[in-house]
């Protein structure tokens, strides 16, 4: 094997991570397994496009697969891989001022300010001192949470905002820090009159940390 094999195959990984729908993919299936339809719908994508982008990503061992009678179910490869992509995110935030630009627009209001990083957060459940909660979808709960979390999407939280505690201190996650529905939460809650933060980097901080989710 010559120098320009192993360059050819480190190309692999590059070539997976440059089409936008598979980075989006990669966010989803760090938060736990889906099969083809749950990724199709939740990406507003055709199952067969869908389908033919994960082939792209498990051939650069960026996924795997299970097959469970006919349907397959797609997760990352592994730890290592939600540290990859952690690390590729941050460099490009770093980088890319345009994508600097563009997120800051997605979380203007003052709600997105108030963050919580997550070593402060396992420090602040071990205390017990806060309520989380998760306003992502029920299923998205199920699928895998943060330990401790209650579940209260961001839709149902004008409704169900009496089941907090009136003087405890409130923190909200959602996906990830591409996802506003915390920053959404957070205003409600302080609107109400309760002391409320957000997650920095959502669930998907909490992965990328090694950190364990609950799982079914």
């Amino acid at each position: 094997m010559t120098d320009d094999d192993v360059y050819r195959q480190l190309a692999r990984i590059g070539k997976a991570l440059s089409n936008p729908l598979r980075l989006r993919l990669l966010d989803r299936l760090e938060l736990g397994e889906h099969t083809v339809d749950e990724l199709a719908e939740a990406t507003g994508t055709p199952v067969k496009n869908t389908s033919a982008q994960l082939q792209q990503l498990r051939a650069a061992q960026l996924v795997h697969a299970r097959r469970d009678g006919t349907r397959v179910h797609y997760r990352v490869a592994g730890p290592a891989t939600s540290q990859f992509l952690g690390a590729f995110a941050d460099y490009a935030k770093t980088s890319l001022a345009d994508l600097r630009d563009h997120l800051a627009s997605m979380h203007e209001h003052p709600a997105a300010l108030e963050l919580v990083d997550v070593d402060e957060l396992d420090d602040l459940m071990e205390s017990g001192d806060i309520v989380l909660i998760d306003v992502r979808s029920a299923d998205d709960y199920a699928r895998g949470h943060v330990p401790g979390a209650v579940s209260i999407p961001v839709a149902d939280l004008d409704e169900r905002i009496g089941e907090l505690p009136a003087d405890g201190d409130v923190i909200a996650y959602c996906s990830g820090p591409y996802c506003v529905a915390s920053a959404d939460a957070v205003t409600v809650l302080i609107a109400a009159g309760r002391t409320a933060r957000r997650v920095d980097g959502g669930i998907t901080s909490w992965v990328r940390s090694g950190r364990p989710l609950d799982t079914p």
